[in-house]
């Protein structure tokens, strides 16, 4: 059987695409189990996130598993085919490897996904679908992406707006966690930027939209408030920190609701970070000395010099995965190796086994040692070089010189390592009376 990598990700298919072969939260031990009983691979394992579907398998047909994998998700083909991508063998280690190290994500370098993967790979032996080759393989990715982020600089550096608004409150607030932290709007910037928040556990969180609806559902989310942007004037002291992504078409904050605010919190500190367009703060903002107020391009210079850095370590996070692929790939071809090597050995012992016991006899019988250990050591001799001198000898005349190489290579290396030494180092010649 070999290795396949298929699916379709945010490189080949649109959204519209790619939500309709997703696979629902808690389907997929399911449908890896539907996979294996009917018998079209050997082991499996399923990746579905918002940005790829991705099965991983052993298989003699992967045409086959992209047609199970369409008829599952009860879509035809031909919808899809379009989309879809088959890595054979080395190119899907490759891919797996660069999966779990982030390099093939919206987000270069981001961390995310590894520990998608690792979901996968729990629910894989959980349905039983894993054996020996994919977990080795699974495994390795992750001391892979392990290498790749402790030696290169591909997950150091902030790449996103969301990131960005975190590290810049960061910078005027040392402890994070004692901060509160108001988000007005409820749209997909805001979405990105209040998870991203979590991550740092501030003290209080809270969601200030015009649907209380939407401001609700991201709250449960996150595990803040919501509250009605018309209370934006009322609440707004209460925040140390504030992140505006409205479509609103004038400001929501200006120079004059800043100002009171500050006064109500006896001029503690505020950051403010706009990222709408237009802006959702007035620029004059800016000038109330105890209000830090950033915009969307004072956040996308660090994002841009962010990029830059990752970028210049994709070559080598390339470098570190082509190692490994050739050390999964050498591991994967000594594997295949071990019953013939097996087999070799178990041949070569019940040979000796049965001169042994022949020489046995014979000693038993009074037999002369020394003429016992020279027949011993004649018909052993004749016994392992049966094979090779009858592989020669059946050899046809254009296959002749390649069998006498692989039987001088088999056989012969030693004695020509022994022939060597001894003519660099000549033993000192024996005088004849």
């Amino acid at each position: 059987m070999h290795i396949f990598a298929l699916g379709l990700n945010h490189h080949t298919a649109p959204l519209a695409i790619r939500e309709r072969l997703a696979f629902p939260a808690g389907s997929l031990q399911a449908a890896l189990a539907d996979l294996i009983q009917r018998g079209l691979v050997g082991e499996a394992a399923l990746l579905s996130t918002c940005n790829r579907t991705e099965l991983y398998c052993t298989t003699r047909d992967p045409q086959a598993t992209a047609d199970w994998l369409a008829d599952y998700r009860q879509i035809p083909l031909r919808e899809i085919s379009p989309y879809l991508y088959t890595h054979p063998d080395r190119n899907a280690i490759r891919h797996m490897f660069r999966v779990a190290c982030g390099l093939d994500s919206m987000v270069l370098g981001e961390a995310q996904i590894l520990g998608q993967l690792k979901d996968s790979v729990r629910t894989a032996e959980q349905a039983g679908a894993l054996g020996s080759v994919l977990h080795k393989l699974l495994q390795k990715s992750f001391s892979v992406a392990k290498e790749v982020r402790s030696s290169t600089a591909i997950g150091a550096n902030i790449v996103s707006m969301a990131a960005a608004a975190v590290h810049l409150a960061s910078r005027i607030f040392e402890q994070m966690s004692d901060t509160k932290v108001l988000f007005v709007g409820a749209g997909e910037m805001i979405h990105l930027c209040a998870h991203h928040f979590t991550g740092v556990s501030p003290a209080q969180m809270t969601i200030a939209n015009r649907s209380l609806h939407r401001a609700q559902e991201l709250a449960v989310e996150v595990g803040g408030k919501a509250v009605a942007l018309e209370t934006l004037g009322e609440i707004l002291p209460q925040f140390d920190i504030v992140v505006s992504c409205t479509a609103s078409p004038l400001p929501l904050i200006g120079h004059g609701m800043a100002e009171r605010a500050l006064k109500a919190r006896r001029w503690r500190p505020m950051v403010m970070v706009d990222l709408a367009v237009p802006r959702d703060i007035e620029p004059e903002v800016a000038k109330l000395s105890d209000i830090f107020l950033y915009t969307v391009d004072d956040l996308s210079q660090i994002v841009s010099a962010g990029k830059d850095s990752r970028l210049a370590a994709v070559d080598e996070a390339e470098g570190i995965i082509q190692t490994q692929v050739d050390a999964f790939l050498h591991w994967l071809h000594t594997r295949d190796l071990v019953p013939t090597i097996r087999q070799l050995r178990d041949h070569a012992e019940t040979l000796r086994l049965a001169e042994l016991e022949r020489a046995r006899r014979l000693l038993a019988k009074g037999e002369d040692p020394q003429r016992v250990l020279e027949h011993l050591s004649q018909a052993l001799t004749n016994k392992l070089l049966h094979g090779p001198t009858h592989y020669l000898n059946q050899a046809e005349d254009q296959d002749l010189a390649h069998a006498q190489e692989v039987v001088r290579q088999m056989f012969l290396s030693d004695s020509r390592n022994l022939s060597g030494r001894s003519q660099s180092n000549p033993a000192k010649p024996t005088r004849h009376s």
